[in-house]
């Protein structure tokens, strides 16, 4: 057992503790609350009991990166280690990134640092139709055991990048008119199978097209790479069409059309804003999108896109969504509980509360603010970070 005294919690629930303690047992969150109603004596008198003082630092759940390519694009090994982009077919829906992904890869540590706790990681966005994401908890040497859920999103990608990787190929799609309709045609048949196999059960299943059960379904959302308002219109007009959730992955012109995004309802993870704007997809991104779309009633949560840029600078991401006009408490949820939502495992993570993960941060500040370090960084309440200065054991 865990428990963690004197912290300033931050439950991204509907209450804080200034003064507050929390205990972890078997990997959940038992319970949650002031101080006064914690026995502190009968704890450090159990051997079994293992304490941390947070000496009134703020106490946070795990910070989630609800978009990401860590551990499939690795840091420092080139072609070698980048398994991103399967390049030669623009529909491959039966690509799992947890094929690819390997926890090895020295992000997962920067991620740990900054008390990054999970991550939703999947394919590019060079195909139509990329693969399928899954959602991790970043410690670990196994994927098998890191998984949460999977697969948690199947990846599409409109605009720039799937024309330019096959407009030199001789092949499509070399416009946005045929990544639409190659998107469309494929959403037809994975539908014309869904019909079939469900009115013929004992139908041998089709790896192509069993991959989509689960996206029409309704069980997991396209996750859409789009930048520009037009691809951003275009995605929300095929998940109206087939009926499908989607989530709006970058967002990067979302700011020039609140009103049809909110009408459309789909949430929205924004970034990465602090990478270069490198194509003319991008010449519009902004810190200022996120706070526009939280602002007028959009599901909001902040990406670094790892590796466009670093995974560690999440919270700090957060920090300059906050300075261009976010609210403060919008963006710590940008990190927490609206990516928890959006990557569909709010029941497991996403904030303090009986019976979720114990997975939990302890910060000597806020994480938004550059200075602010991690003083310890715990997943399924096992420690996986600590700083040997802070002194919080007990």
């Amino acid at each position: 057992m865990l428990v963690i005294i004197h912290g300033n919690i931050r439950t991204m629930e509907d209450k804080d503790y200034e003064d507050g303690y929390l205990q972890i047992d078997h990997g959940k969150i038992v319970s949650v609350g002031d101080m006064n109603e914690c026995n502190v004596h009968a704890l450090k008198a159990d051997d079994h009991v293992q304490i941390l003082d947070a000496k009134g630092n703020t106490v946070l759940p795990g910070i989630i990166e609800a978009h990401c390519h860590m551990g499939i694009t690795e840091e420092k090994k080139g072609m070698e280690g980048d398994d991103c982009n399967e390049t030669v077919n623009p529909v491959t829906p039966y690509l799992r990134a947890i094929d690819a992904i390997n926890p090895m890869d020295d992000a997962f540590h920067d991620a740990l640092k900054a008390g990054i706790t999970s991550a939703m990681i999947g394919p590019g966005s060079a195909n139509v139709v990329g693969g399928q994401f899954a959602f991790l908890k970043t410690h670990g040497r196994c994927i098998d055991q890191m998984i949460v859920k999977a697969p948690a999103a199947m990846k599409v990608a409109f605009g720039e990048n799937p024309k330019v990787n096959y407009s030199g190929q001789n092949t499509s799609p070399a416009t946005r008119m045929a990544i639409a309709s190659m998107l469309r045609e494929e959403l037809t048949k994975a539908r014309e199978y869904q019909r079939h196999i469900y009115e013929n059960p004992d139908t041998t299943p089709d790896f192509h097209y069993e991959c989509w059960l689960p996206v029409l379904d309704g069980e997991i959302p396209l996750k859409a790479h789009v930048h520009r308002a037009d691809d951003i219109l275009t995605a929300v007009r095929i998940a109206e069409e087939f009926g499908l959730k989607m989530t709006l992955d970058h967002c990067s012109e979302g700011h020039l059309i609140i009103e049809e995004l909110r009408t459309a309802g789909f949430p929205a993870i924004v970034g990465p804003d602090m990478a270069s704007r490198n194509k003319i997809e991008v010449s519009n991104m902004a810190f200022k999108t996120a706070g526009e779309l939280s602002k007028n009633g959009i599901l909001t949560a902040i990406t670094t896109d790892h590796p466009v840029s670093k995974i560690q600078f999440l919270p700090i991401c957060a920090g300059l969504a906050v300075k261009e006009g976010m609210a403060v408490e919008e963006g710590l949820r940008a990190i927490t509980i609206n990516a928890a939502k959006i990557c569909g495992v709010d029941d497991r993570v996403g904030s303090l509360a009986p019976g979720k993960d114990g997975d939990v941060v302890i910060y000597d500040g806020n994480p938004m603010e550059v200075f602010t370090k991690t003083l310890c960084t715990i997943i399924e309440g096992k420690i996986v970070y600590y700083d040997e200065e802070c002194g919080l054991l007990c």
